[in-house]
């Protein structure tokens, strides 16, 4: 202890060195002071108005845990006037720690009002940071290790995509291979315990396990990161691939004793999880608010959480009441607060928001609907986010349902209509199309007599398809063991002539006699795949061209002065089938098609069949067990508009050069065959020989006589066989 003379004490207290005594009796601040939180920037208040703040505060504080009276602490000071004021800040002291971490992690950063935002600390950090060294050290430089690029596969030379297919308890990551069997990039057995998913950039394949999930990539296919969730069963990625959103059936249990997971006493119970892709961190958990089915057991609608393309929000609807809009990554409601809607049904994110010329970036755009209530009319409306402005709403009546569909660039909303008559014993369609670029947005009224079997947008265009059907055995859109007579429309903008000509949607054709019921449009447009999923007695395949140009001048089909019709141009290339086919989906260059039979469907020739877009047949594998198959997405291009105009205009240079690549790919395919036909003939000619060696020592053994082998230097016999194959044919008419 420090010693003073008596005659020399310092007159300010502040100037004695307590170093040593406070060395000796230091109190451990982690431990006895944990349960409380000093909250910051509060107003300044006197007495008069010290309970009404209190009062205000025990509500915002309400969802994190009871308080009693004497737990709120708010230091008080007089100020230059000799008026008592508090100082801006108070102490919450709580019944256990987690509660005060609770605290700090949904009151931090809350706004009272315009001129206050909370800032809520735990008072243990407080003493914590305060204690920190004024000089700075520098931490320890770790040693950089090269990690490999998540986008390798973009490199490959000859320009292919990959799948990767999941039968029995095997997963094969391959390359398509066109007409030849796919070459095995990464091939595992139990890599995943239910199903596989690739993100929405193609970045990361998803494996799951009864402890979470994992992601796997690079060019050796290692584990990148895991997530732990118990029981996980579905998964959704936020369009740029920064967030993943797991959900389980099981609600979360956290231990009392030895917690080494991730998950904290406020995470108990809830079943909804939100991760940061890059660095594994737990953002925040949700409780579900799953319906319960006829069956009493609780239902999803996945994703729960639907994701703005900015990545800045995402979103969910509580159905008749709210849409709840968080921001990214803080995870916080937008505003303090949810969007009250009373009776919102459904909503949907419009799929581009960018940016203006000036580079401010635009707001996100919703679309919700809700349903006729009492004399109310059923409604659309367009919302930007996050000023919640409404840009637009539509009244609608006679609804008995709606289903949102933008295109895939947001030029576009259509929202189909199923409604019925005034006396609800007949119901119809129609379809009301949002031009959302255009001034004031107009909307469109396309009338369809039948009921809408399925719709879907041209990527990147502006046409559509849709199914209908007028089948008394039709009761649901969603396929099944019925097959019903169905027709398949196309539908295109027609533009008119002159500025002031009204645009309108128009019928291509109306194709009548069909059983097809889903729509599969190439994700470059054009080219769409007509299909019957999912029954039990047709499988038809119908591949379509709507820009077919034939090999007569298209000009001869347009009179002089006029326009071109379309449906000219609409062309069925192929028809097929695939026995039990179940699953449809193109390749993200539009060139190929896989269709694939799931034993998750049934156990009928489980397999799947590769054909390229114009109904060709190009590779087929029946595989026993087989349950998925899934192309691998690719990332936006990166070239401009200049570099792709250029690259069409001078595609014909382009494509001799692919062509070569083929022939020697073809070539040398061939040579591969015809090696292996001669080493199984070699072989087979050793087994004969072999074979009558045996022969002849069996019948010497029994002494029957033995042929005379022909001498070594006799020549044996050579027979060639040529075969023909008419390569072209061209008949002339001589008069």
């Amino acid at each position: 202890m420090a010693r003073f003379d008596i005659n020399n004490i310092p007159d300010n207290e502040e100037d004695i060195d307590f170093t040593d005594i406070e060395e000796r009796y230091q109190l451990s601040f982690e431990e006895g002071f944990d349960n409380i939180v000093v909250v910051d920037n509060i107003p300044l208040v006197d007495e008069t108005k010290e309970e009404k703040l209190i009062q205000f505060l025990r509500k915002i504080f309400k969802n994190v845990g009871e308080i009693r009276d004497k737990h709120f602490t708010m230091p008080k000071a007089v100020n230059e006037k000799g008026k008592l004021m508090s100082k801006g800040f108070m102490f919450i002291e709580f019944e256990t720690a987690e509660q005060a971490t609770l605290a700090v992690k949904l009151i931090d950063g809350f706004k009272m009002d315009k001129s206050h935002t909370l800032a809520v600390n735990r008072f243990t950090d407080v003493e914590k940071y305060s204690a920190v060294e004024e000089e700075f050290h520098a931490p320890a430089e770790e040693e950089f290790i090269e990690k490999e690029h998540l986008k390798s596969w973009l490199a490959d030379e000859m320009g292919r995509d990959q799948m990767v297919i999941y039968r029995h308890n095997e997963v094969q990551v391959l390359w398509n291979m066109q007409k030849e069997q796919p070459q095995i990039a990464h091939n595992k057995p139990h890599w995943t315990e239910t199903y596989v998913q690739w993100s929405p950039l193609g970045s990361y394949l998803t494996t799951f396990h009864t402890q979470g999930v994992a992601l796997w990539g690079g060019e050796s296919w290692k584990k990148i990161i895991r997530f732990v969730h118990p029981g996980v069963k579905l998964i959704d990625y936020s369009p740029n691939e920064r967030f993943l959103v797991t959900w389980s059936n099981e609600p979360i249990v956290v231990p009392e004793e030895n917690n080494d997971g991730p998950f904290g006493p406020e995470d108990e119970g809830n079943q909804i999880v939100i991760w940061d892709v890059k660095s594994g961190a737990l953002l925040r958990t949700f409780p579900s608010l799953a319906p319960q089915a006829p069956s009493g057991r609780s239902t999803v609608s996945w994703p729960v959480f639907k994701w703005s393309p900015s990545e800045r929000y995402f979103a969910r609807v509580t159905p008749g009441s709210q849409i709840s809009v968080y921001e990214a990554p803080s995870m916080g409601l937008l505003n303090k607060k949810s969007i009250k809607i009373d009776g919102v049904v459904d909503f949907e994110w419009a799929p581009s928001s960018g940016a203006d010329k000036s580079g401010k970036v635009k707001d996100d755009m919703l679309a919700y609907w809700t349903p006729e209530v009492d004399n109310q009319p059923a409604r659309v409306t367009l919302l930007n986010i996050p000023s919640q402005d409404i840009v637009r709403t539509k009244n609608l009546f006679n609804v008995n349902d709606c289903k949102l569909h933008w295109q895939n660039q947001g030029d576009f909303l259509c929202v189909k209509v199923d409604r019925h008559t005034k006396n609800k014993k007949v119901t119809y369609s129609n379809l009301e199309i949002f031009r959302v670029r255009e001034k004031d947005i107009p909307v469109e009224v396309v009338e369809v007599k039948e009921s809408i079997l399925a719709f879907a947008w041209e990527p990147k265009g502006e046409r559509f398809a849709v199914i209908t059907t007028s089948d008394p055995n039709f009761t649901s859109a969603t396929p099944g063991s019925t097959t019903l007579k169905t027709s398949a429309s196309f539908y295109y903008l027609d533009k008119g002539k002159g500025k002031d000509t009204l645009q309108s949607f128009k019928v291509i054709k109306t194709l009548t006699g069909k059983s097809c019921n889903t729509i599969f449009w190439s994700p470059k447009g054009r080219n769409v795949v007509l299909a019957t999923l999912r029954s039990q007695t047709v499988w038809d395949l119908e591949f379509y061209d709507l820009d077919f140009e034939p090999l007569e001048s298209a000009a001869a089909k347009v009179p002089t002065g006029g326009e071109k019709d379309p449906a000219a141009y609409l062309q069925l290339l192929s028809s097929g089938e695939h026995y039990g086919v179940t699953d449809i989906e193109w390749d993200p260059s539009g060139r190929f098609v896989a269709t694939s039979a799931s034993v998750w469907r049934h156990t009928m020739e489980n397999g799947y069949q590769i054909w390229d877009f114009k109904g060709q047949m190009l590779y087929k594998e029946n595989l026993e067990k087989f349950k998925q198959l899934v192309w691998r997405p690719r990332p936006k291009t990166l070239l401009s508009k200049d570099q792709i105009k250029n690259i069409r205009k001078n595609l014909r240079e382009y494509s001799s050069r692919f062509d070569e690549q083929d022939m020697e790919s073809s070539s040398l395919v061939s040579s591969a065959e015809r090696q292996r036909r001669r080493t199984l003939l070699q072989e087979w000619a050793d087994w004969r020989k072999r074979v009558e060696a045996d022969l002849a020592s069996d019948r010497a053994a029994a002494g029957q006589q033995v042929a005379a082998a022909p001498a070594d230097d006799e020549e044996a016999e050579e027979v060639d066989e040529w075969i023909e194959e008419v390569i072209d044919e061209k008949e002339e008419i001589v008069a």
